[in-house]
């Protein structure tokens, strides 16, 4: 390499911020309000939004901003293939730019109990767990793709798994826009509800599962208390005990008891003489 493991990671971050800042100068929201005119038809249209939609979610623009545009554009069907070809063109961008420029520094930082058990499930099962990122919602999309490209997941793995796990999400996305222009009709409602129900029952889950996690940890420390005063006031009354038994004693120490000693038995002795 030319440069440096934190070289190449500074050089990555400089790259991204200028992506964000174009991004947030161009407005790709606008593609929904104003359209598109590509220079090309038909099929070129389609591989060129495609492009444009790989190179797009590689620069952090938002997917679904790019996959209503698709299905505005291009309707539900081919604007749906249009957005997928797009998703796995920039999550292939986006992984290998971070495997080239940001895998060498961050991989050495990987010392967490947490982040170290996430670098296992990535390396080791890639793409089951990369198709559990894809489908689950609210999960950053670019952040998912840098992230995993940091851990030691295969390239096929990552590609076949974001191919897949992303058509349910990008085709209710792409049919919602379709009928942008009728949002009361049942088929735009039905698309709303597919992508607002996972979304909310995500949510759902997550805040309970934190409710559950923050409850459980009161009692614990309650028992973890209680416990040690209990055996605090049990080795307190041994002692006491031993104290009286034996007066004049010192004790210093804990007095443990050993179940498995026998008392001593004094026994006669006959006298020889």
């Amino acid at each position: 390499m030319l440069f440096s493991p934190w070289s190449r990671l500074s050089l990555l971050a400089v790259l991204l911020a200028a992506a964000a800042t174009m991004v947030a100068l161009h407005e790709p929201q606008r593609l929904i309000t104003q359209g598109w005119r590509p220079p090309l038809a038909g099929g070129g249209a389609l591989a060129l939004f495609a492009l444009a939609y790989g190179l797009g979610t590689a620069a952090l623009v938002p997917r679904p901003v790019l996959n209503l545009a698709s299905g505005a554009l291009f309707g539900a069907a081919l604007g749906t293939a249009a957005a997928v070809a797009g998703t796995v063109l920039g999550a292939g961008l986006a992984f290998g730019l971070g495997r080239l420029l940001g895998q060498d520094a961050l991989r050495p930082l990987l010392r967490g109990r947490w982040l170290a058990a996430g670098d296992r499930q990535l390396s080791r099962r890639g793409f089951r767990s990369m198709l559990v990122l894809r489908v689950l919602p609210g999960i950053p999309f670019a952040v998912s793709n840098y992230g995993a490209s940091v851990s030691r997941m295969r390239w096929s793995a990552f590609l076949a798994a974001t191919a897949l796990g992303c058509v349910p999400n990008t085709a209710a996305y792409a049919v919602a826009g379709s009928q942008a222009s009728a949002p009361t009709s049942p088929v735009f409602l039905v698309a709303a509800a597919f992508i607002a129900v996972p979304g909310l029952a995500a949510a759902v889950v997550a805040w309970r599962r934190r409710a559950r996690l923050r409850g459980s940890g009161t009692p614990a420390s309650a028992v973890g208390r209680t416990t040690e005063r209990t055996v605090d006031r049990t080795t307190d009354q041994a002692t006491d005990q031993t104290a009286a038994g034996a007066p004049g004693r010192a004790v210093t120490g804990p007095v443990r008891a050993n179940p498995r000693r026998s008392p001593a038995v004094s026994l006669p002795v006959p006298d020889r003489t």
